[in-house]
């Protein structure tokens, strides 16, 4: 028999293809199943359909069960050791559009994923996984910082689970009303970046836009399921995000960035593989731009040192500060000045993890890996406070919540 953490899953967009086969093998009710549903045969109602049925029917059979009471979920994830790695609450987030400049995103989003996941939420009629935001409390903390570190410390969880990738995750219910208003109050009042999940919260206040143009009044849709982290207590852990070239040569790779990067071949790096490369980017990042560009067949050279006026020429009207980007600069002035490649799905491939972008590398077709530094949380927020957004699929923070243990129903509020 399973247990919780069988039945519960990454965020939908980390989740690769074998990893949800194995998800859904895991337990007929993992969540994978609603948030990436598949058209089953002969199905003409189409996946989001499936999913809203597959809901409904575990509503009715009781695998999921709503609340009694109106509540917050304060959430832990910690190591098997007991390092806390961050806490957080979990609850209704009230929309507010990116020029209000309270929900601050940091990177732009493609009309297709927006779209599917609003078509999901409207034919659940729930918000099935929060997105993750951060705030910043300052040296005295807040309210809602304060609740979290209490709840954590002093109550039973409602939920303790370890999963595979070595996180335990702990959630208790906070329904004490005069708890929940504090922890409201304090956070009204505070600026939150969006770390994960800029494709659901589009799709929020897409779903929003479409209620209010149908004549629907104020409800449940004019907020969204969220986990805010309090970056003062737990500073953002930011993963690097890599890409791979099909159908581009080593060679020719390199040869094209040596008009702007300074090139060092890497001897031996394909019989000292993965590690040794993501060392010599460490070392070479830590004193300003760089890349590692592998070939098919392992061997690989260090990009350093980008010409500033190489950079300047293929960032027109951009501010200082994005220019200093590692991602883009990779972006703009090596993918798209240098090599004359556009830096979307149907010509890069994007990997969370350096292993999958050298093995996309070998092909079909075969071509090159870029291996990327992570940016910099700093770098990160500065960008999205003055109204600038990040280049797509340029950072991974983490820990990410787990979806399946917290859902919103719009059904009820």
């Amino acid at each position: 028999m399973s247990g919780l953490a069988e039945v519960t899953s990454p965020p939908y967009d980390v989740i690769a293809q074998d990893a949800a086969v194995q998800l859904r093998a895991a337990d007929p009710h993992n969540v994978v199943r609603l948030i990436l549903p598949r058209n089953g045969h002969g199905n003409p109602g189409g996946a989001y359909a499936d999913a809203a049925r597959l809901l409904r029917q575990w509503q009715d059979e009781g695998i999921l069960v709503t609340d009694d009471r109106p509540a917050l979920y304060a959430y832990e994830q910690a190591r098997p050791g007991g390092e806390v790695l961050q806490r957080g609450l979990i609850g209704a987030l009230r929309l507010s559009p990116p020029e209000a400049g309270t929900v601050l995103p940091h990177e732009d989003v493609a009309p297709g994923p927006v779209t599917g996941r609003r078509q999901l939420m409207e034919a659940t009629d729930a918000n099935l996984e929060p997105i993750f935001l951060l705030y910043d409390s300052g040296t005295g903390g807040g309210a809602a910082s304060r609740l979290v570190e209490q709840v954590a410390g002093c109550r039973e969880p409602l939920l303790n689970l370890g999963t595979g990738d070595g996180i335990r995750h702990r959630l208790w219910a906070v329904t004490d009303p005069a708890e929940q208003a504090a922890a409201a109050a304090d956070l009204a009042s505070r600026q939150a970046l969006i770390a994960d999940g800029h494709h659901r919260y589009a799709a929020y206040l897409q779903l929003q836009a479409r209620k209010r143009a149908a004549g629907a009044g104020a409800g449940p849709w004019d907020a969204g399921l969220a986990l805010l982290v309090d970056s003062a207590a737990f500073p953002p852990q930011i993963g690097a995000i890599h890409r791979s070239v099909p159908g581009l040569r080593l060679a020719d790779a390199t040869a094209a960035a040596a008009a702007a990067f300074t090139v060092r071949p890497l001897p031996g790096a394909a019989t000292s593989g993965l590690p040794f490369l993501l060392n010599e980017l460490r070392g070479a990042a830590t004193g300003g731009i760089a890349f590692v560009v592998a070939g098919a067949d392992g061997q690989a050279c260090l990009l350093t040192d980008p010409e500033p006026r190489a950079v300047a020429a293929a960032m027109p009207g951009r501010s200082e500060r994005w220019r200093r980007l590692p991602a883009a600069v990779l972006q703009e002035l090596l993918l798209g000045e240098l090599w004359g490649v556009t830096d979307d799905e149907a010509s890069v491939g994007v990997h969370h993890d350096a292993a999958h972008a050298m093995a996309a590398a070998g092909g079909p077709p075969a071509g090159v890996a870029v291996l990327c530094p992570p940016l910099s949380a700093t770098d990160v927020r500065e960008v999205a406070a003055h109204g600038e957004r990040v280049p797509r699929k340029s950072t991974s923070f983490a820990p990410k919540p787990r979806t399946g243990l917290v859902m919103r129903s719009l059904a009820v509020g």
